[in-house]
């Protein structure tokens, strides 16, 4: 029974999936953030690629037909490498930009927003071979490795089919030109890392799945942990029930000091009690100060009894109140003429002196 109870079954509270974000742990798949960046630098190289081609050519016509002309030396080859590492650098920052900023906003989808120092903090746990080597044999490293056999697997059967059927296109370009060559050798390979993206985009987000399922397992509760985090966040269970407790009571001891000013009690006969009070010249209708049932019901007729207040059975009409209106409430307009009728009789026995005292 000891044991069962410390088996982590409940779902992380908010509490913890906050302090295990502020540590830096979230659910994150690199297999996806590094399929997706893979993907849209193919994506990116294919759309730019004529524009690529076109500046490196020229900068490389420039460079070796001007070759003849530059003269060696200590001031002018820092100058030469400087100048064609610039022309590189346009030709080649805006795509390494422009995967910089996708690589960023993927990783961003699946963390949200998150900066932690205590991820970079060194952990010593990471230097102790025991913990190393239970980490390699674990559930999830299990998990990695069924995941890059079938990553490797799909791989090479896409491989395979692709340049078998590519093979005879191949044989035919012998006596084809340079450049035919080179459209069919970069058709061939666009072609290859498009369906090596799809198939690694598939494993991918099966991967993400697990890293979600495996950071939720990780970070389940016990049932005293949970109960635990829920003294620390809403105070002790028992010390709130206890307080809720005195606030009813001292509720019901305002309530019940409230009887003696009522001007009549309405009752179901047994089980409801309503006390009613209404003074014209300050209140726009009349006034429930007090209600109950069973047990304060008898409290409340008990106590109108000792003051001298007249207690009426009405069963529609006392279920009607007990239902429709709260201590300190006014009654609502469409239980004015039932009120007012009570009221009036309550009124006419007192100037006959003969109020009835329940």
């Amino acid at each position: 029974m000891a044991d069962s109870a410390q088996e982590r079954t409940e779902q992380a509270t908010p509490r913890k999936l906050r302090r295990a974000r502020r540590e830096g742990q979230v659910a994150r798949s690199m297999e996806l953030n590094s399929v997706i960046v893979i993907s849209f630098g193919f994506v990116t190289i294919y759309l730019m690629g004529p524009m690529i081609y076109s500046s490196l050519a020229t900068m490389m016509t420039q460079t070796f037909s001007g070759a003849p002309h530059v003269v060696i030396s200590q001031t002018t080859v820092p100058g030469l490498i400087m100048d064609n590492l610039m022309t590189f650098g346009v030709i080649a920052g805006p795509i390494l930009l422009s995967l910089a900023i996708f690589a960023y906003a993927v990783n961003v989808s699946q963390t949200g927003f998150l900066f932690s120092v205590k991820a970079l903090a060194i952990k010593t746990d990471k230097f102790n071979l025991a913990k190393g080597f239970k980490r390699l044999i674990s559930k999830r490293s299990l998990a990695e490795l069924i995941r890059d056999i079938i990553k490797i697997i799909l791989i090479s059967i896409v491989s395979y089919h692709t340049l078998s059927g590519w093979l005879p296109k191949m044989m035919m370009l012998g006596d084809a030109g340079i450049g035919q060559y080179a459209a069919s050798m970069g058709k061939l390979a666009l072609t290859l890392a498009i369906k090596i993206s799809v198939v690694l985009l598939v494993v991918a987000l099966f991967d993400f799945a697990f890293q979600r399922y495996d950071y939720a397992s990780n970070l389940k509760m016990t049932k005293q942990e949970v109960r635990e985090e829920l003294k620390d966040t809403e105070g002790n269970p028992i010390l709130k029930a206890r307080v809720r407790q005195i606030q009813r009571d001292l509720a019901r001891q305002r309530m019940m000091a409230e009887i003696p000013k009522a001007d009549v009690v309405i009752t179901n006969p047994v089980h409801l009690a309503v006390a009613l009070k209404y003074n014209p010249a300050e209140m726009p209708s009349p006034l429930v100060v007090a209600k109950g049932q069973r047990l304060i019901a008898e409290k409340i007729k008990e106590i109108a009894r000792e003051h001298g207040i007249p207690v009426v059975e009405n069963k529609p009409l006392a279920q009607s109140l007990f239902k429709l209106v709260d201590v300190g409430n006014f009654i609502p307009g469409t239980l004015y003429r039932a009120v007012a009728e009570v009221l009036a009789y309550i009124y006419r026995l007192k100037e006959t002196g003969g109020v009835s005292r329940g």
